[in-house]
């Protein structure tokens, strides 16, 4: 490839290397010519990310809106003639080209991260699906066709690991958020429970915050189940990132448990022991797979 796109590649990696630790540790385990538009895709959801949560930014909301909506414009306007001069846009052009991934995937996403401008809270888990079909949902289809769908059967499941991902995101990110001030359980659900937002904001510990948690806890786990069989109508080489991704991401509550539910003094890490004790058996069948 010319030297332009290359150097896009380039620091497109370098986005998902910097702020995507486990996601990029995931993408290792790919065939290596894959990994590029693995990071392509990255890039412009992390840079998209970047302009609507930089906290140290001196935008306003509205002056956030307007830059997110011109360069989110300009890459669809670029996704659509097939071409790009932005630097995160050259790649993410070339890796939809190659691999005919719906334009209205990165659309859906751009809406969702707009919602995230003006939205500090939903209702129930319809409302919030409108804002992770976006945000979550299109991340896992644009990747299925890089990955390898051996039968269309592949989307569905993908799409529900990605949500999963994102819910357990939530879960963790209960603390982060509310500095934000978002908060992304549903309302109703929480209400289930007798917890309020008004309670969250207060950051205390209770019976039933641990419940609320719990019940979403269990919905992660649920998803991540019925996606499973989808791994196995992927290509055999990218099976292990997937495998690999899954237990990384969504052990994340696994890792809420271990703190015991207080996301509001400390932020749940999956532990460098774990990460090991996952990425080295999926690195042995990624090689044989290959």
């Amino acid at each position: 490839m010319d030297e332009l796109l290359q150097r896009s590649y380039d620091e497109c990696k370098k986005l998902n290397s910097q702020h995507g630790k486990t996601y990029y540790l995931a993408t290792l385990l790919l065939p290596k010519e894959k990994r590029p538009y693995v990071h392509a895709l990255y890039g412009f959801a992390r840079y998209a990310d970047e302009i609507v949560d930089d906290l140290s930014s001196t935008l306003t909301i509205d002056e956030k809106r307007t830059f997110l909506r011109s360069w989110g414009a300009g890459r669809i306007a670029d996704l659509r003639s097939g071409k790009s001069s932005d630097h995160i846009g050259r790649a993410l052009v070339d890796t939809v080209n190659r691999f005919k991934i719906p334009i209205e995937h990165f659309e859906a996403f751009l809406h969702s991260m707009e919602m995230d401008l003006y939205r500090t809270e939903y209702q129930n888990y319809e409302e919030l699906m409108e804002y992770v079909y976006g945000s979550a949902a299109v991340i896992g289809l644009q990747m299925v066709p890089v990955l390898g769908a051996l039968s269309d059967d592949a989307y569905e499941p993908a799409k529900k690991l990605g949500i999963a991902f994102q819910l357990a995101n939530f879960i963790r990110d209960v603390g982060e958020d509310l500095d934000r001030g978002r908060i992304y359980l549903p309302l109703d659900e929480l209400a289930q429970f007798n917890v309020s937002r008004e309670m969250l904001e207060a950051r205390v510990l209770t019976p039933e915050i641990i419940a609320a948690l719990k019940f979403q806890i269990d919905r992660v786990r649920q998803l991540q189940r019925e996606a499973i069989p989808g791994i196995a109508m992927l290509a055999s080489e990218s099976r292990p990132c997937i495998e690999a991704a899954s237990e990384l991401y969504c052990g994340i509550v696994d890792e809420v448990e271990k703190i015991g539910y207080d996301v509001f003094r400390r932020r749940a890490k999956t532990s460098t022991f774990r990460r090991i004790s996952v990425a080295l058996p999926a690195w042995v069948k990624a090689i044989k797979a290959r």
